[in-house]
């Protein structure tokens, strides 16, 4: 239902997005599914760093918090 972001740029300077989960999108997952999608952030250098989570509705009406780790970012004309 809802994302929460924090972006660290190669400067260290850190942006904080929050809103919808999958803009545009809110599937429903059973046990065992995946959605996939394609996103872009706002990266004023080179490289940096992302991590989150996400929060879903249960079934039941209880919420869910799904943590995603510290992953590195790359501006695909530095990727090697």
């Amino acid at each position: 239902m809802t994302r929460h972001w924090r972006i660290t740029d190669g400067r260290g300077l850190v942006s904080l997005v929050d809103g919808d989960g999958v803009v545009g999108e809110q599937p429903v997952l059973q046990p065992g599914d995946t959605h996939d999608y394609v996103s872009g952030c706002p990266l004023p250098t080179p490289h940096g760093s992302m991590e989150g989570h996400y929060t879903f509705h249960r079934e039941d009406g209880s919420l869910i918090e799904v943590a995603i780790p510290h992953f590195p970012l790359a501006a695909p004309a530095t990727a090697r």
